[in-house]
Formats: structure tokens, sequence, C-alpha cells
């Protein structure tokens, strides 16, 4: 099985910042993509940001030029950079990740890491 964990959210006033990490283990054998997504309340999950084997990123107009994602391969981790946070970036934070488990092209979720911005 493959198991994604998120750590990192918490409680920051507006115009703070927070780095989210989100580790993969168990029987991976490539890592295709990791991305970081949001749901807020009442609302559907939305993609924040995403990157690739190859490093190529892509970002929500929402978060362009705030949040930053980036990658450890060695670690099997990806992480997300916030700055500038707003209240409307509250939310929970759910990390995916796409893998090849068992030959077979699977994506695995987090259990979510809760972020609140205060105003």
């Amino acid at each position: 099985q493959v198991q994604v964990v998120e750590s990192g959210g918490g409680l920051v006033q507006a115009g703070g910042s927070l780095r989210l990490s989100c580790a993969a283990s168990g029987s991976i054998s490539r890592i295709n993509a990791m991305g970081w997504y949001r749901q807020a309340l009442g609302k559907q999950r939305e993609l924040i940001a995403t990157i690739i084997s190859s490093g190529s990123t892509n970002y929500a107009d929402s978060v362009k030029g705030r949040f930053t994602i980036s990658k450890d391969n060695a670690k099997n981790t990806v992480y997300l950079q916030m700055n500038s946070l707003k209240p409307e970036d509250t939310g929970v934070y759910y990390c995916n990740v796409d893998v090849i488990f068992l030959g077979l092209a699977r994506g695995f979720w987090g259990q979510g890491t809760q972020v609140t911005v205060s105003s």
C-alpha cells in the first residue's frame, strides 16, 4: 500500500506564511506527479498546485505569485510554501500523489491538514 501524510497546517494571520509538507511512502516504483488541493467549508475541492516528475509546475490563478510547490525526490516529499496568506486561503489542504504502484498508475490522497487564515 501507499501512505500519504501531510503536515504543517495551522492558524496564521493574514499576510503570514506557512509551509506544508507531504510525504509518500510504501511500494512506490515511480512518482509521476504530486499536487496540493484545497477544500473550503461548503465548497468543492480545488486544485492549487502540481509538480510533475520533470519538475514542471502548475498553479491555480488564485495562488500564483504567492505559493510555491517544490519536491525532494530522495524523500518522496512535496512542499507547498504559502506566503502572503489571505483569509480566502482557509481550508483543508490535501496532498495527492500519482504513482506507479504494483505496475499500475494510481492516485493516493492524504488525510488533509487544516489551514486557517485570520483577518
